[in-house]
């Protein structure tokens, strides 16, 4: 994929270098209250609130995005968006409600409900929005928040391909916007063994650094091909979104009784790549963090992978697996469904392994059980690794309580996320860089600069996907 221009180029030099500038917030008009400098009304004055937006009500929404939301006094949430009729109502009733256990008032807070999501991104009163959507509708509303000035906490993966995730970043930073990506085993809570591991290896703690062991869940095949109608409270043509137009069932989209069952859609390479990316870019992010290779990708990629066979049911996406990406400090990153589902970084000196253990796993994800069984989720070769103290004079990695609190306080202070955007794309960059190898079968060879694959025209067509109008970030201007 080509960089678009020799500007674009330099700003991205510069993010790396340095924390993007912020932008001041705007003065509401509405009479909801939004976010002004501290200076004028104190830090914690009811006019220093942050007004947000919840685009998408579903598993995510209910289930994590909003309750840690809700645990800050800064924020509070003022619309939801999501084209389904019952889900939308249903996020308005779930939002008020809370505000009226947590406050003791029926009417603290009218919620705005908005069909289209465009219509919320109108509202001069709403300063961030969290997008808690499926995979193929991430890139173009971040992209569509970052112009209209909106601060961004976005659910993984970045992007459906390597070319959105590109013109998400460069948005992002040309914007100046706060954006983070729910990438929250960075964060202390609730799983602080992921910064531990990450600070003993880059400080040495287990010698140099040779290879890391990825262990990722597959997806399971079935699901039903019976054609339905529609249901009337869906807009299934702007669902599809960016991606072909097919039919409709509900083993394609997601359940109509429920929003805590695990949607169907996410087992569909049509939007998205399954747990390469799912689970992927939460465990390939760390693995970076603790490779120090969190602004770059791979240089060669070999990989096998297990898709169902035609006439198997609906779900297309890769079962078990087998990646080897090498990056060029030498490291080797093996990604693979016989690994247990965490991270082990070895060395010469010993091995550290770090897993979400028992907290927090979602019930109906594969692999859950796997994972609910590890309750060692931090362990190494010699458990006084574990123990040993990082020095004042050592690396210390950035500190965030949680990674909802920490999007907030950035946009309170004026400071860098710990999951920005260029971070962002790369760690869900290389878990598609994953997907394309064990579909191709090969040793490809990838440059992590120019984002693209040396020499090798069928690679390089996996980078985008046509995009179906109106819809897709190629029709995003900014």
């Amino acid at each position: 994929m080509k960089k678009t221009d020799e500007t674009t180029d330099q700003s991205r030099r510069a993010f790396i270098k340095s924390t993007a500038a912020g932008t001041a917030g705007l003065i509401a008009t509405t009479g909801f209250p939004t976010i002004v400098p501290s200076s004028v009304f104190g830090k914690n004055a009811p006019s220093n609130k942050i007004n947000i937006g919840q685009i998408g009500f579903g598993r995510i929404a209910s289930g994590h995005d909003l309750p840690e939301i809700l645990k800050n006094e800064v924020a509070r949430v003022i619309a939801v968006a999501d084209l389904d009729k019952n889900r939308l109502a249903m996020g308005k009733k779930w939002i008020e409600k809370k505000y009226a256990d947590k406050t003791g008032k029926d009417n603290y807070v009218d919620v705005q409900m908005f069909d289209d999501y465009k219509e919320l991104l109108a509202r001069k009163d709403i300063d961030a929005v969290i997008i808690s959507t499926p995979d193929h509708w991430h890139a173009q509303p971040a992209m569509e928040a970052a112009v209209a000035g909106k601060h961004i906490y976005m659910q993984k993966p970045t992007s459906l391909t390597i070319q959105e995730g590109r013109m998400l970043s460069d948005m992002v930073q040309k914007k100046g916007i706060k954006f983070q990506l729910g990438s929250q085993q960075r964060s202390a809570s609730p799983w602080p063994q992921f910064k531990r591991t990450c600070e003993l290896v880059r400080n040495g703690r287990i010698g140099q650094l040779k290879k890391v062991y990825v262990g990722l869940p597959g997806d399971p095949a079935g699901g039903s091909t019976v054609k339905t109608p529609v249901p009337t409270n869906l807009n299934y043509d702007m669902w599809l979104g960016s991606t072909p137009e097919v039919y409709y069932t509900p083993d394609r989209v997601h359940s109509q009784t429920s929003i805590n069952d695990r949607p169907g859609w996410l087992r569909l390479e049509q939007f998205g790549a399954g747990m390469i990316t799912g689970w992927g870019s939460h465990h390939v992010d760390i693995a970076h963090w603790g490779m120090d290779t969190e602004l770059t990708g791979p240089v060669e990629l070999e990989g096998l992978g297990a898709f169902p066979l035609p006439g198997s049911g609906l779900w297309d996406v890769h079962g078990n697996f087998l990646v080897m990406a090498t990056y060029a400090n030498g490291v080797v990153m093996e990604i693979g469904g016989n690994n247990p589902n965490g991270v082990m970084f070895e060395g010469t000196d010993g091995w550290i392994f770090v897993s979400r253990g028992n907290v927090g796993v979602t019930a109906s994800d594969p692999g859950a059980a796997q994972s609910a069984k590890e309750n060692e989720a931090f362990k190494a070769s010699d458990k006084k690794i574990l123990g040993s103290v990082i020095g004042p004079d050592e690396i210390h990695l950035y500190d965030s309580p949680e990674q909802h609190r920490n999007w907030l306080e950035s946009i309170q202070n004026d400071k860098q996320t710990i999951s920005h955007v260029e971070i962002a794309q790369r760690s869900c960059s290389a878990c598609l860089l994953a997907h394309t190898a064990m579909k191709l079968g090969r040793k490809l060879k990838w440059n992590p600069e120019k984002e693209q694959f040396l020499n090798d025209k069928e690679a390089n067509a996996t980078l985008s996907r046509p995009q179906r109008a109106p819809y897709g970030t190629t029709n995003v201007k900014g």
